[in-house]
C-alpha cells in the first residue's frame, strides 16, 4: 500500500487480524529495531526468526542443551545478535546469519526478562530472575552484579520483605521489573513497595527514588523508543505514564549536581526529592468498569500510542490509548489467553501470542484516498456526463512536447550511499546493521512434492472446521495463514489433479503423432 494514498485522517493504529504465523508453540516475540524480522521464542527451546516482510522463516536457532521454555528474546541494536533467555536458567547470545551460539551463562534463578545493553557492548546485559533482585550479566565471563530493589540495600545489603513463600528455604521474593534508559548508563528498577529506582549499575548506587501512589507492586517497566516517557504496570489495574527528565545523554551528571544541591539531611527524603526532578507523572490509564489487570503493556514506535494487553484469562483483548489519555480502539481476537505482544517499529501493526502459541499480526484496515494520485482528481458517487474540449485530444508535434530541463544528465549518479531515516535520525547506528538474512532455498526432490500435495489436502481438510488450532493444522508449522483468503483452500488438491491431467494428454498427443 503506497503511504500518499492513505487517508491522513485515520488513526495509525491497527484495527482487524491481518493473518497469523504459526510454528510450534511461540511464548515471547521481539522486532528487530526496523522492524523487518521477527524473533519468536517457543516452548521447546528454539527460537524461530521471521522475515516480516514475506511471513516465512528465516532461521531458526536451537540449542541442543536447551530444551527448556523460553521466556524472552531480545535484539542487540545493530541486530547481529540475539539473547534468548530459557527457563532452565541459561542465557544464550546466538550470531543471527551464522545461527551460532556465541555464549551460554546459567543463572542461579531462571530469568523471567533480558536485555542487552542498548549500547553498542553486547557483553552485558539486564536480568530479571524469578526470585532474585535484578542483575547485570557479563555473558563473557558470566559473573554477576546484583541491583539494589530498595534504599535500604544500599546501606545494608537486605532485601525487602516480599509477599511470596518458597518451600525451598531460598528468601522470599517479589519479582521485580527492570530495564536500561535509552543509553545504558542507567537502570530503573520497580519494586515491591511502589518504588521506582534510578540506579547506577556501575556502583550498585541508587541515585533516586519516585513514589507510585498506593504502593502496589510494579509488574512491568519499560522506556519509549525515544527515550521521553517511562511507562509502568503495577497490581493496582493502572498504566502510568512518566516523563523523563533526565537529558537523554549524561544523566549520571545531572544527577551528581542534583544531589550536590539538595538541602535534605534524611537519605530517604533526599533521595525522593531528587526522584521529582528526574520523573513526573504524565498520565494514567485504567479501565474503571471491568477494573481489568493488564499484561506486557508497551508504546508504539513513535511513541504516540500506547498498548496494553488484558490479563483475563480466555480472553485476547488489546486496548489502545493516544498519549492524551482517551481510549480509541479495542481489538478483540480469539478466545484464547494473551501472553506478549510488540508494535511493530515503523508501522501501525502490532503482534501478539496467544496461549495456544499462535502469533497475531494486527494490521490497519486501510481506506484508499484515490485523490491522492493527481490534484484534479474527483471520485463522483454517480456517472456524470463529459463534455471534452475542443483541442483536448488533438495531436501536437513533438518538439512541443519536450521541454527544457534543469537537469544535467553528466552528473554522476550516487547509488552507494544510504541516508539516514527520519525515524531513525536519533541513533548513532553504525553502517552495519542487519536488516535481512538470506533465504535459504529448498531442494525441489519428488518426494517432497509428494509430502506437500498430502500436507496441503490435509490443510484444507483442516480449513473447513473454521478454526486454525486444529491437529492437522498444527502439522504445517512454519506458515502465514491468511483468515481473508487462503491460496490453499477450496482448490488446492484441483490444481494439482488438473496439471496431471493436462500432463497426460499432452503425452497422449504426442504418442498418436509419433
Amino acid at each position: 500500500m503506497n503511504a500518499p494514498i492513505i487517508d491522513p485522517l485515520q488513526g495509525d493504529f491497527p484495527e482487524v487480524i491481518e493473518e497469523y504465523l504459526e510454528h510450534g508453540v511461540m511464548k515471547c516475540i521481539a522486532f528487530n529495531r526496523r522492524g523487518t524480522l521477527l524473533a519468536a521464542g517457543c516452548a521447546d527451546g528454539s527460537c524461530i526468526i521471521w522475515d516480516f516482510e514475506t511471513r516465512g522463516i528465516a532461521k531458526e536457532l536451537q540449542d541442543k542443551d536447551c530444551v527448556a521454555a523460553i521466556t524472552s528474546v531480545c535484539w542487540s541494536k545493530d541486530g547481529h545478535c540475539i539473547l534468548v533467555s530459557a527457563a532452565d536458567k541459561s542465557l544464550t547470545l546466538w550470531d543471527v546469519v551464522s545461527g551460532e551460539k556465541i555464549t551460554r551463562t546459567t543463572l542461579q534463578q531462571t530469568p523471567l526478562q533480558a536485555r542487552l545493553h542498548p549500547g553498542s557492548s553486547k557483553s552485558l546485559c539486564l536480568a530479571c530472575p524469578l526470585s532474585s533482585a535484578p542483575m547485570i550479566v557479563d555473558l563473557n565471563t558470566g559473573s554477576t552484579t546484583v541491583l539494589p530493589v530498595s534504599v535500604s540495600d544500599t546501606a545494608a545489603g537486605l532485601l525487602p520483605p516480599s509477599r511470596n513463600k518458597f518451600s525451598d528455604g531460598s528468601p522470599p521474593f517479589t519479582p521485580t521489573a527492570a530495564c536500561f534508559n535509552k543509553y545504558g548508563d542507567l537502570v530503573y528498577v520497580g519494586n515491591s513497595k511502589g518504588e521506582i529506582l534510578i540506579v547506577d549499575h556501575k556502583n550498585k548506587q541508587v541515585r533516586a527514588v519516585v513514589s507510585i501512589s498506593g504502593g502496589s507492586v510494579i509488574k512491568n517497566i519499560i522506556f519509549s523508543r525515544n527515550g521521553q516517557y517511562l511507562l509502568t504496570n503495577s497490581n493496582d489495574r493502572t498504566i502510568r505514564i512518566y516523563e523523563n527528565l533526565l537529558p537523554l545523554k549524561d544523566g549520571l551528571k545531572v544527577l551528581d549536581e542534583l544531589t550536590t544541591s539538595c538541602d535534605e539531611v534524611d537519605e530517604a527524603e533526599k533521595l525522593k526529592a531528587i526522584g521529582s526532578k528526574c520523573l513526573a507523572l504524565f498520565r494514567d490509564f485504567q479501565d474503571s468498569i471491568t477494573k481489568v489487570h493488564w499484561k506486557v503493556p508497551c508504546f508504539s514506535g513513535d511513541g504516540e500510542w500506547v498498548v496494553g494487553g488484558s490479563a483475563s484469562k480466555g480472553e485476547h483483548k488489546i486496548y489502545i490509548w493516544d498519549r492524551a489519555g482517551h481510549l480509541v480502539k479495542i481489538l478483540e481476537g480469539p478466545k484464547e489467553a494473551l501472553i506478549d505482544l510488540a508494535w511493530h517499529p515503523v508501522h501501525p501493526i502490532v503482534v501478539s501470542v496467544s496461549l495456544a502459541g499462535l502469533v497475531y499480526i494486527w494490521a490497519k484496515d486501510y481506506t484508499e484516498n484515490w485523490s491522492a494520485f493527481a490534484p484534479d482528481f474527483k471520485e463522483l458517487e454517480e456517472n456524470e456526463e463529459y463534455v471534452e474540449r475542443e483541442d483536448e485530444f488533438d495531436l501536437m508535434p513533438e518538439t512541443e512536447k519536450v521541454k527544457d530541463t534543469d537537469v544535467n544528465e553528466d552528473d554522476e549518479v550516487d547509488i552507494m550511499t544510504v541516508e539516514n531515516e527520519s525515524d531513525f535520525s536519533d541513533s548513532d547506528m553504525a553502517q552495519e546493521e542487519l536488516c535481512f538474512l538470506p533465504a535459504v532455498p529448498c531442494p525441489d526432490v519428488a518426494e517432497q512434492q509428494d509430502k506437500c500435495v498430502g500436507s496441503t489436502s490435509k490443510l484444507a481438510d483442516s480449513n473447513h472446521s473454521g478454526s486454525p488450532l486444529s491437529e492437522e493444522a498444527g502439522h504445517n508449522g512454519g506458515q502465514a495463514m491468511n483468515h481473508a483468503s487462503s491460496p490453499v483452500e477450496g482448490h488446492g488438491g484441483n490444481t494439482v489433479e488438473k496439471k496431471a491431467e493436462a500432463i497426460r494428454e499432452r503425452d497422449g498427443v504426442a504418442g498418436r503423432e509419433g
